[in-house]
């Protein structure tokens, strides 16, 4: 098989940041990730199947983990070498189970509804054989699970981070039939593609727990941002949303996402100020010249959403938060300095919002519906209802690796939303089936 795979490589790693800081997406070509033709993985277990990956995105993760950017945290939780690629669509690959009773039965599917699945990467109680599961995983809470690294498997939070599985940045991996979903017939790989981080999103729109008349602040307007304005107005109760998006395309997607005020990021502030009708408070640094994007305010939004995960975020959203309002934080934060002194002194609420599991919505007025529904249940529905695979906007083969990575790391700059590898069209092999990689000599040293 054909992979770009991620090895540990402390020299590399550092050559990575140290690239990355130059220019997003650069640590590709410096950093540990190598295009390599190596023997598919083994299956962990009887009941696991093989999948030949169609399409595979490139999302925030994968960026700050190959632009060596990637928090300490991971480590207990991910082993090497791992191939990325944890947004999938692929093919069930006929005969890729060594059990016939479970070969091509996906989440109660079987054969003849479709062979191509959406993968669901959390690898938790159920694909690592633990039994009986932890409290998190018979809630299901999947993204909680407490083994992420005890069982059959190696350690791994998610399929794309752990050796035993391999990713959708190549052309074979493995899977348990707990991670399928079928994707309709009629649906497009350009949009079942798009399931996967549109299940963060529906997360993250139901972690924030909004109110009937709220006011929704949104931070960040790339595919992460986009995706979760999406969900709020399907799934959440009729709120006002406002968010700043920094590129003319961000924006015109944002209106037919339905956003209610859409800004320049700068400009967010000044919005939910008007949007609530609150006062500005002064600004966050000593510079006695006022500028809207540093500015306080006494009340603001009820939730705001963060979808960068940077200081500079997260000191905007506890900025633009009302007291006693609630803060999300959806886009993956890393290693962060930030004054948390507003935390204490407004009793904001700080809710991290990862992965999937199962959801409970809401009526219009906000009160519980009774219902549980699966995460990806509901993403695929709202891929559907919105339209979202229109914001897949280019797609590369594993063989240009390092324009891939940095188109998606520039993607907001060059008009871009998500970028995806594509793997339906595979060149030949070559002769040798062990390590081989596409970077000159020079890179290698």
């Amino acid at each position: 098989m054909r992979a770009l795979r991620f090895d540990r490589d402390v020299v590399r790693f550092g050559a990575a940041r140290l690239a990355s800081g130059l220019r997003p997406g650069a640590g590709s070509r410096w950093g540990p990730l190598e295009l390599v033709t190596d023997d598919e993985p083994d299956l962990p277990g009887p009941d696991w199947v093989r999948l030949s990956p169609r399409l595979a995105g490139i999302c925030g993760s994968d960026l700050a983990t190959v632009d060596g950017r990637s928090s300490r945290w991971f480590e207990p939780i991910v082993s090497f070498p791992f191939v990325p690629g944890h947004e999938v669509v692929a093919d069930l690959v006929p005969g890729g189970s060594t059990d016939a009773t479970t070969d091509g039965a996906v989440d109660g599917a079987v054969d003849g509804a479709g062979s191509r699945v959406v993968l669901e990467p959390v690898l938790g109680c159920v694909t690592r054989g633990i039994s009986p599961v932890c409290a998190a995983c018979a809630e299901g809470r999947l993204g909680n699970c407490e083994h992420l690294a005890h069982g059959d498997l190696d350690a791994g939070l998610q399929t794309g981070y752990c050796c035993d599985t391999g990713g959708g940045w190549s052309t074979s991996m493995v899977a348990h039939p707990s991670q399928l979903h079928a994707v309709p017939d009629d649906m497009t790989d350009q949009a079942a593609v798009l399931v996967e981080p549109s299940a963060c999103a529906v997360h993250g729109a139901m972690r924030a727990r909004v109110r009937p008349g709220d006011t929704v602040a949104i931070i960040g307007a790339g595919t992460l941002g986009l995706l979760t304005l999406a969900a709020l107005a399907r799934f959440a109760p009729e709120c006002s949303t406002v968010i700043g998006a920094k590129h003319p395309h961000q924006r015109d997607l944002a209106r037919a996402l339905g956003a209610t005020v859409v800004c320049e990021p700068g400009e967010l502030a000044r919005a939910v100020r008007r949007r609530t009708g609150t006062q500005v408070l002064g600004t966050r640094g000593t510079n006695s010249t006022h500028s809207a994007s540093t500015s306080r305010l006494t009340g603001g939004a009820d939730v705001t959403i963060d979808c960068v995960g940077s200081a500079d975020s997260l000191a905007t959203a506890l900025a633009i938060t009302r007291p006693t309002g609630r803060v999300v934080m959806i886009g993956m934060p890393g290693v962060l300095r930030a004054d948390l002194t507003p935390l204490w002194q407004r009793e904001i609420e700080l809710v991290g919002a990862y992965a999937y599991g199962t959801e409970h919505p809401v009526d219009a007025e906000g009160a519980p519906t009774g219902e549980s529904r699966r995460t990806f249940d509901m993403a695929f529905e709202l891929v559907r209802e919105a339209d979202l695979g229109r914001l897949v906007s280019a797609t590369y083969p594993l063989e240009r690796a390092d324009d891939a990575i940095a188109h998606a790391a520039e993607a907001g700059r060059r008009g871009a939303v998500k970028i995806a590898f594509d793997l339906r069209q595979r060149p030949p092999l070559p002769t040798s089936t062990r390590q081989t990689s596409t970077r000159p000599p020079s890179a290698r040293n």
